[in-house]
Formats: C-alpha cells, structure tokens, sequence
C-alpha cells in the first residue's frame, strides 16, 4: 500500500507546489480547503482549490466552518494580526481538523505549502512550533518548500517523504516559487493578495466594531458588514447605507424584522439599514445618513422608514448629515 497524506489545499501557489512535490515522490495525496465568511480567494467565480484538485487528478473535500471560526475570532488565543485575523488561532483550527482527516483515513502526515518567513504572524519558526503542538499534529506535519530549514519530521525520519528532494525556500519573496513553477508546467494560478477580509484595514474596522459591540454576532451581522456605507449612530446601533442598486437588493436582503429601512421616495435614494436600539435621535441619524446620500438638492429632505419595504409608513423631515458628522459616524 503506498503512503498517503492529506494536503491543506488553498489554490494558490504555494499550495500547489507543495501538492506538486509530494505527488512526485508517488505519495498518495487527498487535499482539504478550508472556507471560512471570509474567503476572498476565487477568481471570475472559480474555486482554486477545485482547479488545482481537477489537474491533479486528486480527492477534494471542501470544509466550511462558520460557528468555530466565529468562536475563534471573538477571543483568539494567540491574538490578531495587523487587522482582525487571528491566524495562529486559524490554523490551530484547521491543522486539527486535518489531522482528525488524517486519523479517519489512516494517512501517514499532513502537509501545506507554507513557507518560513513569508507571513509575520504565523510563519515563523516560533509561531510554527505552537501550531505544530496545539493542532496535535507535531511531527507529522510536513511544509515541503522550506522542509530543509525545519528540523526532519516523522515522514522524513521513516523515509516515507525523501527530504533530499524537498526544498529550502524563506522570505516573502515569490521567485523561486514562479521559476519551479514554470519548470513543473504550472502557469495558472492567482496572485496571492486578497485571500482573507480580516486582514483588509478597512473590513477589519468594521469586524472591530461588531465583535466590541455585539459579540454574539451572526453570519448574517458578518454578511452585512460587506455591504455599503457603516455608521456607527449610537453605542446600540448601526446604519448601513446602499451605494448602489445591488447593494441595496442585497441589504433588503439580509433586512431582518426587528431592523428599521429607509428610504427618499422622492427622487433617486440608497436604501439604509438601521439594526439595533433604534430610538428617536438613532432613527434620525439614519433618515438623515438617507437623506445624505439620496439625489434630494433640499436642505430638508422628507426620508420614509418602516419595518418592511413594501410599507414605509413612518415619516420624517431632516437635513442631510454634514460631512463633518458623517466622518464622525463611520465605521
């Protein structure tokens, strides 16, 4: 029976390379992708992982996880990076669960394409050593493009993975990646920025606010939190603001019964979301946020507001917000 390993399957290069290396040395290869409402990593709608499974010719199971993920970034145990990532915590998650893969299956190790030094936070040796122990997978976690840097782990040991034909790449730089890739025939792949909103400033800020404001959050507050303008008009309530047609379908959408909706029916207007403690001064905020970015010219600008958009019964008169309360107010 040949040696089989489970692959932690991204799409990107780098994974793919790693894929590429252990295929090469006739071991059996089943690949995991991890999915998280944070994901930004498909191109024109396509899954990478899938692409890259579909070369191969290789097993490919997608594992989406939500409500761990969620417990993970309300407190992370080993803290956030730059914006709201916690990608210690995020691999600990992942590795375990590949390593249950690897248990159920009776592979022989887990690999990824991770490479020394090319990330802060989770790809140094320290931060290694910490995802290697936590995950449970100690030595028998291999990360075949900079295995030469790293002490020998068990599949190296056992001879099941010949260490002479894995490689010694650090660092952030990406050419050594791109000429073996040219060798081994490979030119299709994404650029590797994007792949994760929490490390979006921006995106960051706002997933801030909710997790210190509403730590029991739902992916519907994370769903929201993609879509339009955030305001922050009180300590218990946000406004969401459309900035165009489709985002606001899409804030209908995710509109649930206790939310409050704007909008100016009398010329061309974003439709706004109000969620939360919606007293008299937070439901004015919100009309004049509407009024704010809606087509209306007049310093008063009559803004309807209701519980359901087919029926916008409520009515008030307000001023678009000034500028200077709009940077105020966002989030």
């Amino acid at each position: 029976m040949s040696p089989k390993a489970i692959a932690l399957l991204s799409g990107g290069l780098d994974s793919t390379l790693a894929v590429r290396f252990i295929l090469d040395q006739g071991i059996e290869v089943e690949a995991l992708n991890f999915v998280t409402p944070f994901c930004n990593c498909n191109r024109q709608g396509r899954c990478e992982a899938a692409h890259v499974a579909e070369k191969f010719d290789i097993p490919l199971k997608i594992i989406a996880f939500t409500q761990e993920f969620f417990r993970v970034l309300r407190k992370p145990a080993h803290g956030y990076g730059s914006g709201m990532n916690p990608c210690i915590d995020c691999r600990i998650l992942m590795f375990s669960r590949a390593r249950e893969r690897m248990e159920e299956t009776g592979a022989d190790f887990v690999f990824t394409g991770e490479v020394l030094g090319q990330r802060p936070m989770s790809q140094h040796m320290r931060a290694m050593r910490v995802i290697d122990r936590e995950s449970g997978l100690e030595d028998r976690l291999l990360r075949p493009l900079s295995a030469r840097l790293l002490a020998p782990t068990l599949p190296e040991r056992e001879g099941i993975v010949d260490r002479d034909k894995l490689l010694a790449i650090q660092g952030r730089a990406r050419k050594p990646q791109i000429t073996l890739a040219a060798e081994h025939g490979i030119y299709d792949y994404p650029c590797p920025a994007g792949g994760c909103l929490l490390t979006d400033p921006g995106f960051a800020r706002r997933m801030r606010d909710l997790v210190e404001r509403d730590p029991d959050f739902d992916l519907n507050d994370v769903s929201l939190l993609k879509v339009g303008r955030h305001f922050r008009v009180s300590s218990g309530a946000k406004a969401v603001v459309g900035r165009n047609e489709k985002e606001n379908g899409r804030i209908l959408e995710l509109s649930r019964e206790a939310d409050l909706l704007f909008e100016v029916k009398s010329c061309g207007s974003p439709v706004t979301l109000l969620r939360g403690e919606a007293g008299r001064e937070e439901i004015r905020l919100a009309a004049a946020l509407t009024a704010r970015y809606s087509d209306s010219s007049g310093t008063d600008t009559r803004v309807h507001y209701g519980g359901r958009y087919a029926d916008l019964s409520g009515r008030v008169l307000v001023s678009p917000l000034s500028e200077h309360d709009l940077s105020r107010l966002r989030v």
